[in-house]
């Protein structure tokens, strides 16, 4: 076994597999740039070495430094986790070279499934079933026209060496391949160095099914069952979860073999996982093979009891598997959210800052936090913008969806914008919990925008009594400051109120009862009870008899309640005071219609119009690169580009002016 490793990642898979490694008792050494200097995980490791500048291709891309800081601690073995180099046939080959073991598959095998391409041909020779798509990298949108003709749309664009969602394109008629070709080419090349595409069938409704395999270095393969990961966002996975509610036990078995087959094929030795896409009558098809460890690997964890990471560092020191297919049992059901920095309510567009305010929900049996940040650290615009990934378990699905509830509602983040209550929202929607998923699901059920204020009757019936709760808590408390002595004066924290939701009001009667209030609401007389008090962020207690956790922010007069995706700013008045805010005129808002804002922090790729240009609607005006994504900002109307405020290579902030239109006549 190693005595040290270093870890070639940084974040919540580099606190991952430090942690594994701490309990197999290998020392660890993190890399970190220069942006990540006091990082987490640089902190949680025996070790901390400084590779290089905040650009990725300067420090976590940059071999040479992996190999300097490998050479200066003496590790012996570099796990790369995913993303980075974790991936690169050359940086296996260049650890060999200086007899450093690669926590990892063999290099050939990296590179076998690396291009997809390839992949796609030894799946075929191997018995596993493939989409009707090009055999070969298609250098030109005419070439890519011709296939999709001979295919039939829709069809998608991928990136021949690379995933994640980069150089991806899904595109349904002729007339936006081209543009969409130019797009993938441009992204696959910023993000694998290598601009090859190629040409797929789109299977409509699909869903995204993936195997996760272990292969040692004496020949055993297993598999250990499958992740549904279908809950994506511009391909980009969101929610995953083990087992999948689509399979039957004959589909996974099927679906089990071909995985094995396909890993033996390549020689593939570690862990990896082997995706498919498949229709909602269950037939399925191989779309690549992922030479590496996933993000969502602690659903199969939570369901297996295996530590996927303690098994690539045994495989890795030439251990073979102690144990065989008939070995893995699964137990249960576990879901995992991904939390991320970006903001829902404006089109999910990426959030950097600091983290003021970061509390994880309890640990726990059910429910498991895999970060790399701590309240104080930074959001940076460098790197991917997740936070962390919170995972929970229960005997079936519908019980670890009701643990995932409970752990989001006590998930407090502040200081950037974050997308915890969106996945709130998703795990609690009707064709969640029955299981009926697509890769489709968010834009077919959020298309037109996710706004947490739009309250259902649910959310009412749970937000008012708690609104008049914390409102009472808060004015006794006052009272008590003030001064006021029950008997002498009046305390004026009972009877009538109006709650103030911004988009609705409901007038309410409260009196005490013996372990809370009574909120007399909508003709109903609802109990409410719980321990709140003024200095807490959390109120924890029972509303008409059911447990409920509601996060809790005051801002002067105004409480900002978070509830299962829900937020909803509330004041709570006098009937009087609440007559009189209805009066007072509401603010208007900046005509921004001439100008072109920045929708989040990022990088100007390109800027395809200038100043004096005529434009189109729809037209493409800048390409804004955001946290390793590229972004098209198109006009939203026909126009005349009157000046350009910035120029190519520059960073944006959040709604920074771009372009400024003439205006119209």
């Amino acid at each position: 076994m190693f005595s040290k490793i270093l870890i070639a990642n940084r974040a919540e898979i580099a606190c991952r597999v430090i942690r594994s490694a701490r309990r197999l008792g290998i020392g660890t050494v993190a890399v970190y740039s220069e942006a990540d200097s006091g990082a987490l995980h640089t902190r949680m490791a025996d070790e901390a070495v400084c590779i290089g500048p905040a650009a990725a291709v300067e420090s976590y891309l940059n071999v040479d430094a992996l190999l300097a800081a490998i050479a200066e601690t003496g590790a012996e073995a570099v796990h790369p986790g995913y993303g980075f180099l974790s991936e690169s046939a050359a940086f296996a080959e260049a650890l060999a070279v200086e007899g450093v073991t690669f926590i990892g598959p063999p290099a050939g095998a990296i590179a076998a499934m690396g291009d997809k391409l390839a992949a796609r041909r030894i799946a075929a020779d191997a018995g596993v079933a493939t989409i009707p798509g090009t055999e070969d990298a298609v250098d030109d949108a005419g070439e890519a026209i011709a296939a999709a003709r001979q295919i039939g749309y829709p069809v998608m664009i991928k990136a021949a060496a690379g995933g994640g969602g980069k150089g991806m394109r899904l595109v349904w008629d002729e007339a936006h391949l081209r543009e969409d070709m130019a797009s993938a080419i441009n992204e696959a090349t910023s993000a694998f160095g290598d601009g090859r595409v190629f040409v797929e069938r789109f299977i409509v409704d699909p869903r995204h099914i993936e195997i996760q395999v272990l292969a040692d270095g004496a020949g055993t393969v297993v598999h250990l069952g499958e992740r549904e990961c279908s809950i994506q966002r511009r391909h980009q996975k969101v929610i995953e979860e083990a087992p999948s509610p689509l399979l039957d036990e004959a589909t996974r078995a099927a679906m089990g073999a071909q995985a094995c087959a396909l890993t033996a094929a390549v020689g593939y030795r570690s862990a990896g996982t082997v995706e498919f896409v498949a229709d909602q009558q269950r037939n399925f098809y191989f779309l690549e093979m992922n030479t590496r460890l996933q993000v969502e690997h602690p659903v199969t964890e939570m369901v297996t009891g295996v530590d996927l990471v303690e098994q690539q560092i045994r495989i890795a020191a030439g251990e073979p598997l102690a144990f065989g297919q008939a070995d893995v049992m699964r137990n249960g059901w576990a879901m995992e959210c991904r939390i991320y920095a970006e903001d829902p309510v404006r089109g999910f567009v990426p959030s950097i800052g600091r983290l003021s305010r970061y509390r994880e929900p309890p640990a726990s049996d059910a429910c498991r936090v895999d970060a790399g940040v701590d309240e104080g650290s930074e959001i940076s615009m460098y790197y991917d913008p997740m936070i962390a990934k919170l995972v929970t378990w229960g005997a079936d699905r519908p019980a670890a969806i009701a643990a995932m509830q409970d752990a989001l509602d006590r998930y407090e983040l502040q200081g950037v914008a974050h997308n915890a209550g969106f996945l709130g929202a998703v795990v609690v929607h009707p064709r969640f919990a029955e299981g009926r998923l697509s890769t489709a699901f968010i834009e077919e059920e959020f298309g037109g925008g996710f706004d947490p204020a739009a309250l259902s009757e649910d959310a009412l019936a749970v937000l008012v009594p708690v609104a008049a709760l914390v409102h009472a808590r808060l004015a006794a408390r006052a009272a008590r400051i003030s001064g006021q002595i029950e008997g002498r004066a009046p305390l004026r924290h009972m009877g009538d109120w109006v709650v103030d939701l911004g988009a609705s009001r409901h007038d309410v009667r409260l009196s005490e009862s013996a372990d809370g209030l009574v909120v007399d609401h909508a003709g109903r007389s609802v109990p409410v009870s719980g321990a709140w008090q003024p200095h807490e962020s959390l109120f924890a207690g029972t509303v008409a008899g059911s447990a409920v956790t509601v996060q809790v922010a005051r801002s002067g007069t105004a409480l900002t309640l978070r509830w299962r995706g829900f937020e909803v700013t509330a004041r709570v008045r006098t009937p009087r005071a609440a007559q009189l805010a209805a009066t007072m005129p509401a603010k208007e808002a900046l005509d921004l219609s001439r100008f072109l804002l920045s929708p989040m922090p990022g990088l100007v790729v390109a800027l395809p119009a200038g100043e004096g240009d005529e434009v189109r609607a729809g037209q493409p005006l800048a390409i804004v690169d955001a946290m390793k994504m590229e972004n098209v900002l198109r006009a939203e109307r026909d126009g005349r580009v009157a000046a350009v405020r910035v120029q190519v290579g520059d960073s944006l902030a959040a709604d920074q002016v771009i372009m400024e239109f003439a205006p119209q006549e």
